[in-house]
């Protein structure tokens, strides 16, 4: 063996080396990405490939945005110990002013969604004030906050019962897919360069924060580990646009749902709010010691939650094309459903907004592979609570480990 191929093989056993090392510290972040895989996976295998077909996959992620957005908002919440409860019928009531307002009172799309977001903005600072400056605790202000909207929606669409939306701009929020200049072997021109854009922006920021690390002395991983890191998401990325440009491209629901996640990714991970929020989280007295403003935190964290709840609400609407009595039912369940099994933990402190979207997504799988499969919805029901379960149950065990 001559020193080229034994300086490979070494090299590509401290590449491995270092992974398994990568994966046993960060089992909580990777784990779910390595699940959803696993359900892609099978799925895939079960259904005959049905499962990851363009169009599948375009409806999976289009019905996956309005709960997306919430576990957004919701992983801020449980983040700093709270929990939010009133954001599924917030979200409904929300959504059925917006439909009154383009129905009912002409108001244009412009000026709706504005409205509604700003309103979204007010129903949340209202659950902060009663959480941070009254003392409530969460859990109960929010119960109230849910019972009030549940019957603020039930009296706006008492007469109709259903409220139609016929703006068609609107109602490409929830419908309409980005345009195509033209297309390319059947595939959505403008989508596959979108994908590249996001990928070569990837890149770009990983590099950027790798510089930043080395060049402040923090501990960065090796080069051939960043370099498999930089293909391996960069490869994820071009399939999945792939598969999306096959079908009608990437929908509103989809661009909006990716600059919430970039937003607030860059506002938790690279701002001071975003350290002051975290260390509110880990603990609120030693943070209130350190000069953090508890309360304004608060404040705001549920002021996103509502302006969430909202932008969820006006999703919901747009892809119904109309306001129902029962809308909101659940939504609270499924975004925090998304957000532990994203990695969220119940003690605070910990929990990142990607990995809430990847646990929407892994639950909004499960559900979208359980109907391919024609499984009972009580089935469904059951699987979908002995996954949250185990995220849970996950959570514990790794908190234990590490004290």
């Amino acid at each position: 063996m001559n020193l080229v191929t034994q300086g490979k093989k070494e090299h590509q056993t401290n590449i491995l080396t270092e992974g398994k090392t990568l994966l046993k510290v960060n089992i909580r972040e990777y784990g779910m990405y390595i699940a959803l895989f696993v359900i892609m996976l099978t799925f895939s295998i079960l259904t005959d490939g049905l499962f990851m077909s363009s169009r599948n996959i375009s409806n999976l992620l289009d019905a996956t945005g309005y709960i997306a957005v919430l576990a957004v908002g919701m992983t801020l919440v449980i983040v700093i110990r709270h929990i939010d409860l009133s954001v599924g019928f917030a979200a409904g009531f929300l959504g059925a002013i917006a439909a009154i307002l383009l129905s009912q009172a002409g108001v244009p799309v412009y000026l709706t969604i504005p409205i509604i977001l700003i309103l979204g903005i007010v129903v949340g600072l209202f659950n902060g004030v009663l959480v941070a400056s009254l003392g409530i605790p969460s859990f109960v202000a929010s119960l109230a906050g849910m019972l009030i909207f549940r019957g603020a929606l039930l009296r706006v669409t008492e007469k109709t019962g259903t409220i139609i939306v016929k703006d068609e701009h609107f109602n490409a929020l929830g419908n309409g897919y980005i345009p195509s200049w033209f297309k390319l072997d059947d595939l959505n021109f403008l989508s596959l360069l979108l994908g590249v854009l996001v990928i070569l922006l990837f890149i770009y920021f990983e590099i950027s924060k790798r510089r930043n690390k080395i060049k402040y002395q923090f501990e960065v991983i090796s080069k051939g580990m960043f370099t498999v890191k930089l293909i391996f998401v960069s490869a994820i990325i071009a399939y999945i646009t792939y598969i999306i440009a096959g079908y009608n491209g990437f929908s509103w629901t989809v661009i909006i749902m990716l600059l919430v996640v970039v937003i607030y990714h860059f506002l938790t991970t690279s701002t001071v709010l975003g350290r002051h929020i975290y260390a509110v989280g880990s603990n609120p007295e030693a943070a209130h010691l350190s000069g953090i403003n508890v309360k304004k935190i608060t404040y705001i964290v549920f002021g996103s939650m509502g302006l969430l709840s909202a932008l969820s609400g006006i999703l919901f609407t747009a892809r119904l094309q109309s306001a129902t009595t029962t809308a909101g039912t659940l939504f609270e369940l499924d975004a925090i459903a998304a957000a532990y099994v994203g990695g969220v933990s119940a003690a605070g402190g910990v929990g990142k907004v990607t990995g809430s979207i990847i646990g929407a997504i892994v639950m909004a799988s499960l559900s979208s592979g359980m109907n391919l499969m024609g499984v009972g919805i009580s089935y469904q029901y059951m699987i979908r609570g002995g996954v949250l379960a185990i995220a849970v149950i996950f959570d514990v065990m790794t908190r234990r480990k590490r004290s």
